[in-house]
């Protein structure tokens, strides 16, 4: 766990925005998963391995007022807060190992884009799928974003694992009930593609 937490704190203070794939001047597939669903703006919404994502700032400017940013690097949220500035206070910030996490509260908004993927060990998955499930409130919504079977092997150097819509809702057939998925087609800051399967599901109990 700690030589992965080195790798991320690595990325995150050696390279800037546009030298990394993952980055989004609008997180437009995550904001059109969230905001058509009438949630309340009181909703408790996490971004699993949100790093210096600007999902929380659309979220702020679209009036929720009860969002968590999760990840593994501290220097991620760091960025993130310094972009915010004075609007940072209006967010909670946890640097925590997802795999480990012991949330204090419960989510009616799971959102994780691109970090389920990087677990590769079956009983990284459970573990992840265990928390999800012990603090997703019943009715309660799960927005992943992984690669697909067309995405890349690999991402900063880490190995991944791939999904298409019947494995990724296998993966979360114990305790969830698939809403719908998509396919959306990244364009990375230096123009290459990389493809990605979006899916969202309902807690049931």
């Amino acid at each position: 766990m700690e030589e992965n937490k080195q790798h991320w704190e690595n990325v995150y203070n050696t390279k800037t925005p546009s030298e990394v794939s993952w980055t989004q001047d609008v997180p437009q597939t995550s904001l059109d998963f969230i905001l058509p669903g009438n949630f309340p703006k009181t909703a408790a919404i996490i971004d699993i391995g949100g790093g210096d994502s600007k999902l929380a700032d659309f979220l702020l400017e679209a009036g929720f007022t009860n969002i968590t940013v999760l990840d593994i690097s501290a220097k991620a949220l760091e960025r993130a807060q310094q972009r915010l500035g004075e609007k940072a206070g209006l967010v909670k910030w946890i640097v925590q190992d997802i795999t480990t996490f012991q949330p204090t509260t419960t989510y009616d908004i799971w959102h994780d884009r691109a970090t389920f993927h990087f677990l590769t060990a079956p009983e990284q998955i459970d573990r992840y799928l265990h928390i999800a499930r012990q603090n997703i409130n019943a009715g309660g919504y799960v927005i992943i974003g992984t690669f697909s079977t067309d995405g890349p092997e690999k991402c900063s150097g880490l190995p991944i694992k791939q999904y298409d819509e019947d494995t990724l809702t296998a993966r979360l057939s114990n305790g969830f009930e698939k809403i719908k998925c998509i396919t959306e087609n990244h364009v990375t800051p230096f123009n290459t593609t990389q493809h990605f399967l979006f899916c969202s599901f309902k807690r049931i109990r």
